[in-house]
């Protein structure tokens, strides 16, 4: 789950957990948004915000079971081994209200159709997660952009099931899905497994594109492309990924704007700032 923000410029992404209940105490509060900063252990908190060691304690083993927080790792401080516990997201939602399904046209023809069945999303969106992680321990900036490629698919179906998955939240089941990757090899895991096996794909920090035997090295180009799922024949993956995350922003654009020359299964295009703001607007096909 996500909540978005509207504002002047575009739009804004967090990961959002929904929870049943959320805690009541101000201490439990303080103690999210100290771990909101870093992730800590129970005796630092304590002494950060100078308060009874064993009242940390009861209230983060509250909030471990409600899993709004977890323990990410084991750490020896002082002589002992500590518990470093962390926010299981960046944000919680409670909802009271069902959610009720948008009226939308039941079917889909075109790019995205095997991505869409019967009205329905039949695919899942993987996403690089925003917390440092993998080799490189990379943060993705591309999360906020996928937000206008969730708006474009939401126009395209009837009724939406929860189907974004961050790179790091992903099961080996659902691998086996039809899946649409957001972000390059360093910020998402998925993307980094499936790129040897497509015929655009990323060489070292550049895009090669085995039908033209081009290299691209613009930090503005992006490209997309539709591929067999190579963990699963039966199943399809597209790709939406540039050398930066304005060459993602750019191939997301591209779906917008390029919709009848995409039926070749790929595209190549190259972010352009139209306006002069500083930020991608619009794009150019490469090939």
């Amino acid at each position: 789950m996500f909540v978005v923000r509207d504002y002047k410029n575009g739009k804004e992404l967090i990961a959002a957990k929904e929870i049943e209940e959320f805690p009541r105490s101000k201490l439990a509060i303080r103690i999210l948004q100290h771990l909101a900063k870093k992730p800590s252990y129970p005796k630092e908190i304590s002494r950060f915000l100078k308060e009874d060691e064993q009242k940390i304690y009861y209230h983060m083993r509250k909030m471990e079971k409600m899993k709004i927080i977890r323990a990410e790792r084991h750490e020896a401080i002082g002589g002992a081994v500590a518990k470093i516990y962390s926010l299981t997201r960046p944000a919680f939602v409670m909802r009271f209200a069902d959610f009720v399904p948008a009226e939308r046209p039941p079917s889909y023809s075109g790019f995205l159709s095997a991505f869409i069945k019967n009205g329905i999303l039949n695919a899942k969106i993987v996403i690089g997660s925003p917390d440092p992680h993998g080799p490189e321990k990379a943060r993705s900036r591309d999360a906020y952009y996928a937000v206008d490629l969730a708006l474009f698919i939401g126009s395209c179906i009837a009724n939406a099931s929860p189907s974004v998955l961050l790179d790091t939240g992903i099961g080996k089941e659902e691998m086996n899905d039809n899946l649409v990757i957001v972000g390059g090899p360093v910020t998402n895991k998925v993307t980094k497994l499936v790129n040897p096996s497509l015929p655009v794909r990323f060489a070292g920090s550049n895009i090669y594109s085995s039908y033209t035997g081009k290299t691209y090295k613009s930090d503005d180009v992006g490209f997309l492309i539709k591929a067999k799922n190579p963990l699963n024949k039966d199943a399809s993956i597209l790709l939406l990924a540039g050398r930066r995350h304005s060459g993602t922003k750019a191939a997301i654009l591209a779906i917008f704007r390029y919709k009848q020359e995409l039926e070749k299964g790929y595209a190549i295009v190259e972010g352009i700032d139209e306006d002069g703001d500083g930020t991608i607007d619009s794009v150019r096909m490469l090939e």
